[in-house]
């Protein structure tokens, strides 16, 4: 059973995610709150495995509570739900470590998904908003923000793992990376739980973030 919070400040959005999941039989609502700080106090009480999360909210937004419940909690998985004007709370949730990143509209069943998805240790961006994402990557890579990897790991990368570090430093998904490399969409998945663990790197995000600093795409391998 995947225990999940749901941190938005509209009380409909709340009351109709806590509905439509609760109908799934391995999902289980934990709790629903309006604001960030509610987000916190909520956790430390009841933690739960996956929280959905709102960007603007009132008191306290989801990046600021991203950063606070994952310094704290490092093992529970956050999604964050944005619109395409929400540039800058993207880019700063990145940092501070969600593993998911969907457009408010998405659908039930893609929701769904993407809780499971986040649940089993792997990141889940949105389509529509990949290529975005993509470009926010390249800002960090810019920035301060660095993601440091072993060079023995490096050196323990196949061919084969370069091909699809490429893809996923595009914005590309599992689906996606499988078609373009003629593999099956589980063969790609157990490959980046490979690269994951020989980089010892967290999840998909850093993953994507560590490529676009070390212009993986430029390398000839």
């Amino acid at each position: 059973m995947i225990k999940v919070l749901i941190a938005d400040d509209q009380e409909l959005i709340r009351q109709s995610l806590e509905i439509v999941l609760n109908a799934r039989k391995n999902l289980e609502v934990t709790d629903t709150v309006e604001n960030g700080l509610e987000a916190v106090r909520s956790v430390r009480k009841n933690p739960p495995d996956v929280i959905l999360m709102d960007v603007r909210m009132p008191k306290m937004d989801g990046v600021s509570c991203t950063q606070i419940i994952k310094e704290n909690h490092p093992e529970i998985k956050i999604i964050i739900l944005t619109t395409f004007d929400d540039d800058e709370y993207v880019y700063n949730a990145l940092k501070y470590g969600a593993s998911g990143y969907l457009l408010k509209g998405v659908s039930m069943d893609g929701l769904v998904e993407a809780i499971e998805t986040v649940h089993s240790g792997q990141a889940m961006i949105n389509p529509d908003i990949a290529t975005k994402v993509v470009r926010l990557f390249s800002k960090m890579a810019q920035a301060d923000y660095t993601i440091p990897v072993e060079s023995i790991g490096l050196k323990e990368i196949t061919k084969t793992e370069w091909k699809i570090i490429r893809e996923v430093e595009k914005g590309a998904s599992n689906k996606e990376i499988a078609s373009n490399l003629y593999l099956s969409e589980g063969t790609v998945r157990n490959y980046l739980s490979s690269i994951l663990n020989k980089l010892q790197l967290r999840d998909r995000t850093q993953l994507a973030i560590w490529a676009v600093q070390y212009h993986v795409g430029e390398e000839d391998r």
